[in-house]
């Protein structure tokens, strides 16, 4: 009986103390990204058609590493529509793009100088 009330004790405590445990030993997976890996990011691209209107912009470019999609021309969504005035068809650009709200979006652009 006493070997009973023992095995119960403690397998009452490992199975209230595991989602603990587990939840502290994952703590340090959730840190924020560096400027250095945001800059490991940027994908290269070329600008083929800017749509004001639509808030939109068409970029040939390369691969997208943080998508995992192979470089092709699409058709983006911008999260900021003032960069739309400051590029042009044929400038070459940096940017990130991401799913935002289901959308395709460019969330940073740099002009390449």
């Amino acid at each position: 009986m006493k070997l009973t009330s023992t095995i119960l004790v403690v397998g009452t405590s490992l199975t209230f103390g595991m989602p603990a445990w587990a939840e502290a030993s994952h703590m340090e997976h959730g840190s924020a990204a560096t400027p250095v890996a945001m800059n490991a990011m940027l994908s290269e691209g070329l600008v083929k058609k800017v749509d004001k209107a639509q808030g939109k912009i068409t970029l040939k470019h390369g691969p997208l590493q943080n998508m995992d999609m192979p470089g092709m021309t699409m058709v983006f969504r911008v999260q900021d529509a003032g960069w739309l005035d400051q590029v042009q068809p044929g400038d070459r650009v940096r940017f990130v793009a991401d799913r935002v709200n289901g959308a395709l979006t460019v969330t940073k652009l740099e002009m390449v100088r």
